[in-house]
């Protein structure tokens, strides 16, 4: 163990657990034994870190925080599942995150540079990949997947199996049964979607010609009253041959759950 590492005097920290450069935990925080921070990682006061867990680099894991417990699913038999977090994360307040299952892949991941805010839940077996922000209370049920970019609003809860596309914007308090296609913004209980995630995407530095693009691929989708297979032909006839259209082609030919309409 490094030197540079700062451990609080009341933490307890399993002498197995891997602690890289710089390390800094926090008053009565926990590390279990199979437990790997990478350098600069921070813990805050009294947040526990369990199981099968590795945080990349920059992270930083806020008070009261529950990383790598077991997965809230019946049919876990405590096999070693694992978390993975990425690099320049903040998991803040409270924040829970809950290994994967053995059926469902046996890890649940948190990509680099991603926001979850207090009181967000990530449960067994989701795929939450960069840039994502979870707002306050937002809660994921297993197997759920996120893409690049997207925004969860505040107190919104995502159903099993259901996905969110990259820069899609999904707002406060909604509900989200089905999935929500990329670049959309949604709204609702059940989510319906309300259009396309345009302050976001200008954000993140889309052309107008793209995001006239991508709304010309949303209007074939939700306002022409194709039935999706059509929608899905006639944004191959229409639409740019561009990565972002590639991006929706693909998302709704993959679909398991159905879309938000």
């Amino acid at each position: 163990m490094s030197n540079q590492v700062e451990i609080h005097a009341t933490a307890v920290v399993d002498p197995a657990a891997q602690l890289g450069q710089r390390v800094r935990i926090g008053p009565y925080a926990v590390l279990g034994p199979d437990v790997v921070l990478h350098d600069d990682v921070d813990v805050g006061a009294h947040a526990v870190i369990d199981g099968h867990t590795v945080v990349g680099e920059f992270t930083r894991i806020s008070s009261f925080s529950s990383i790598g417990s077991p997965p809230q699913d019946v049919h876990y038999t405590g096999s070693p599942t694992k978390v993975e977090i990425g690099r320049h994360c903040a998991i803040r307040e409270y924040v829970s995150i809950h290994r994967g299952t053995e059926s469902g892949g046996g890890l649940t991941r948190v990509g680099d540079h991603c926001m979850i805010m207090a009181y967000a839940h990530v449960a067994h077996d989701c795929r939450v990949s960069d840039h994502v922000i979870m707002a306050n209370g937002a809660t994921l049920a297993g197997h759920v997947e996120i893409q690049e970019y997207a925004v969860i609003g505040g107190l919104t809860a995502v159903h099993q199996f259901a996905r969110v596309g990259r820069n899609a914007f999904v707002g406060g308090a909604s509900a989200i049964s089905m999935d929500v296609v990329p670049f959309a913004s949604a709204a609702g209980n059940r989510a319906k979607v309300i259009g396309v995630n345009v302050v976001g995407l200008r954000r993140h530095s889309f052309s107008e010609e793209l995001i006239k693009n991508i709304r010309h691929a949303h209007r074939l989708i939700f306002r022409s009253n194709l039935r999706l297979e059509q929608a899905i032909e006639e944004i191959e006839r229409q639409c740019p041959h561009n990565t972002e259209t590639q991006c929706i082609l693909e998302f709704l030919q993959t679909s398991q759950r159905g879309i938000c309409r």
